[in-house]
């Protein structure tokens, strides 16, 4: 097994990804999560009370107003880093074969809550989301909580093979591109990395 002692700093800022209406955000989880101590874990961690702004995307917040990322967040950038390269030819994750189950079953991110340090304020992002329908372009409004470019995330990959700490470097190199949480698209959420120790 390799470890792999992670810090990501954001190039772009971070928008946040749970919904701020509390009760959206409970029956949301509790359609997904396997019990109930779970629903109400995460449904503690978001603070949905401070956020004025109910249609706005937040970060869950710990018992000290840290804001943080969800392991299973960093576990979703990397399918999606792998599924995007798995294109390029010669890649390390061209070689992986059914590679959401590879990385569900032998890529494992800790803790479980991922502080997000910074220093400033989380500042607001708001963007329109167009979308063609069968009654023609809809265009809504999305407000999002943003971190500031600089801020870190530190946690460990653990692989239950060796064979896969390469894609992981290959990954964690491609978030430069295509970074972590909403509008990813956009630019926003991209991170460098390094090893620490």
């Amino acid at each position: 097994m390799k470890e792999l002692k992670v810090r990501l700093t954001l190039v772009e800022g971070l928008l946040g990804t749970s919904p701020g209406n509390e009760e959206v955000f409970r029956d949301y989880i509790a359609s997904k999560a396997p019990d109930a101590a779970t629903t109400e874990d995460e449904v503690s961690a978001l603070g949905a009370d401070a956020v004025v702004e109910k249609s706005m995307t937040v970060f869950p917040r710990m018992g000290d107003g840290t804001p943080f990322f969800y392991d299973y967040q960093i576990k979703g950038f990397v399918k999606d880093s792998c599924g995007s390269l798995r294109k390029v030819t010669g890649s390390e994750s061209s070689k992986i074969t059914a590679y959401k189950k590879v990385i569900d079953g032998l890529i494992f991110v800790t803790p479980r809550q991922i502080p997000i340090q910074f220093v400033g304020n989380i500042g607001v992002c708001q963007r329109p989301l167009r979308a063609q329908t069968a009654q023609g372009e809809r265009i809504a409004l999305a407000i999002s909580e943003e971190i500031p470019a600089g801020a870190t995330l530190e946690f460990t990959i653990k692989c239950l093979s060796d064979a896969h700490e390469k894609a992981v470097r290959e990954w964690l190199d491609y978030g430069a591109l295509r970074g972590l949480g909403q509008w990813r698209n956009s630019g926003k959420g991209r991170v460098v990395w390094e090893e620490v120790a």
